[in-house]
């Protein structure tokens, strides 16, 4: 590059510099004048816009209520009992008796198996058994002929013997043909297949007309009149809940839905805790037991439970909307008489109701805690308290009119 241009170059970059301190030097004898002519500055504009005016929150005294707590967990719904129906014996399936998802009572008949080969072994071992009867009565006459001889001496005493002893093996033949009645009968009888308990029945996998085995499925019922529900606890609860449960007996337990929205079934009773803890998750496993009246609760449904374990007495609560999370922890604005705020740390024991929160220290019974406008808070600050669901008056048309008169005075 030139000499020239390198002149050039540094001629422009000094024009510059003199061109943006002077524009610089001016703004600031425009501001300076301004401020003898009372114009005023940004921090003094802002001041009179009302920066320090009260800011208008939504407070709530603190109250005493007597709060339950709750331990929640999620659980999945188990049928009271599950049974797989399968036929005792085997053969062709001639017609099912049953409505698949509808109720069976314990006893009813829900399938039929060709009884035809079942019924002939039957009657096969119930001829047998005649059989031997009539023999077994041939030979006890015989034999009481035989004693009433031998005492003539018309018979030898080996004769005697020999009888008594055809008596004795008919004896046991009549008595293994009853067995083998009583077992053919046993069978005959499982070619009615009939449901071992109270319960609803599943989708039918098996067809009339196949030939099933004793390791083929007909239908699953399920008794769901109660039913249960398994969930699970940190092993920290365990001695919580066996102490509740030792002074209270039975603890009320609670279904919700997965969202926790709503209910599904109360009235649940803890049942069962298991006897050991799952080293892998440090979890212990609990069950409950509902009425299920009207079915709210489905074999193999998730739900969120809730075990009440206690009661506190007199608790101190405030809505669940005035609690704030901060870098040390929970904490609440409070408005002192001065209508100030000052922010005061507080430790949570639990929640109270869906919208209430049960405080167990930092807070005194009456004192006043803001629900609605922390946002624009800070320690100090004057606020206007409105009661949960009142409203700011209307400004009047004398204090727009004169705002506005305000707003142009600053402007100018």
């Amino acid at each position: 590059m030139s000499r020239w241009k390198i002149a050039l170059i540094v001629i422009v970059v000094i024009v510059l510099a003199l061109l943006g301190l002077s524009m610089c030097q001016h703004r600031a004898k425009n501001v300076a004048a301004d401020g003898k002519n009372g114009a005023p500055t940004a921090a003094k504009a802002d001041g009179q816009n009302g920066d320090n005016a009260p800011v208008p929150v939504t407070v709530v005294p603190v109250t005493k209520k007597n709060v339950p707590v709750y331990l929640t967990a999620l659980g999945t719904v188990q049928a009271l009992n599950t049974v797989s129906v399968r036929p005792q014996v085997g053969g062709q399936l001639l017609k099912l008796t049953f409505d698949e998802g509808h109720p069976v009572k314990k006893g009813q008949v829900i399938a039929k198996i060709d009884p035809r080969t079942y019924q002939s072994t039957y009657d096969q071992a119930v001829s047998r058994r005649n059989q031997d009867r009539a023999q077994l009565a041939t030979a006890r006459g015989n034999l009481k002929r035989s004693e009433d001889l031998i005492k003539k001496g018309f018979i030898s005493r080996q004769d005697l013997d020999t009888q008594r002893n055809t008596v004795h093996q008919l004896e046991a033949a009549v008595a293994g043909d009853n067995a083998s009645i009583r077992d053919a009968k046993i069978n005959l009888d499982y070619t009615d297949v009939t449901s071992p308990i109270d319960g609803l029945a599943g989708i039918r996998q098996a067809d009339p007309g196949n030939v099933l085995s004793t390791s083929d499925t007909i239908v699953v019922l399920t008794q769901v009149h109660p039913i249960n529900v398994l969930f699970t606890l940190p092993e920290q609860d365990l001695d919580r809940v066996r102490r509740a449960q030792a002074a209270q007996g039975s603890l009320p337990v609670t279904a919700l839905d997965r969202v926790d929205s709503h209910v599904v079934a109360d009235g649940g009773k803890l049942k069962v805790i298991n006897n050991q803890i799952d080293t892998s998750t440090g979890t212990f496993q609990l069950k409950a037991e509902f009425a299920n009246a009207h079915n709210e609760l489905w074999p193999g449904q998730f739900v969120n439970v809730r075990m009440q374990v206690n009661t506190v007495d007199n608790g101190l609560v405030v809505p669940t909307q005035a609690v704030q999370r901060g870098p040390d922890g929970d904490y609440v604005y409070v408005v002192g008489k001065d209508d100030t705020v000052q922010m005061r740390s507080v430790q949570v024991s639990g929640e109270a109701s869906d919208t209430e929160s049960l405080i167990g220290s930092g807070l005194k019974l009456g004192e006043r805690v803001v629900t609605e406008g922390q946002f624009r808070l800070k320690p100090g600050r004057k606020v206007k308290a409105y009661k949960p669901g009142e409203v700011p008056k209307a400004p009047t048309a004398e204090e727009i009119k004169k705002a506005a008169q305000d707003s142009g005075r600053r402007r100018r």
